[in-house]
């Protein structure tokens, strides 16, 4: 079985090296649905929708109205510095792909019921487009 939960944030971003507009400065509305796949808990449950709310809105929060930087491009590292502007320095270009696999990779480090046995996360970037991925979690017992 799975559940969903459906989260969004304002961020801006640019592609250093793109060839079209993305070089720019510019931001989006993201969306992100988190969904959750495993067996029911003795409660009827995958996971509760409050503690997925504990677990993401915390990582959501940092992305919120920030300015996610390659960490490699000085420039606007600068600009941002300069401005005192809240800034999510990254060490990927801030791609969809790349930040979905970012998303999923800090969900999943949290601690998640033993029951959760697969996390999925979909990124929005406009209404037109988004990336998914995948991942089976491995507890070890």
């Amino acid at each position: 079985m799975k559940i969903a939960k459906e989260f969004r944030w304002e961020m801006g971003h640019r592609l250093p090296d793109h060839f079209g507009k993305c070089k720019n400065i510019h931001g989006h509305s993201y969306k992100m649905m988190v969904e959750f796949e495993g067996e029911l808990d003795k409660n009827g449950m995958i996971i509760d929708y409050y503690i997925v709310k504990e677990i993401i809105e915390p990582i959501v929060e940092k992305l919120d109205h920030s300015f996610m930087v390659n960490k490699k491009d000085n420039l606007v590292l600068d600009f941002l510095e300069k401005l005192n502007s809240k800034k999510m320095i990254v060490d990927f270009d801030s791609t969809v792909e790349n930040i979905t696999r970012y998303l999923i990779k800090e969900i999943s480090k949290a601690s998640l019921p033993k029951n959760v046995t697969g996390l999925k996360v979909r990124v929005c970037e406009t209404p037109d487009d988004y990336a998914e991925e995948t991942t089976n979690l491995n507890y070890e017992l």
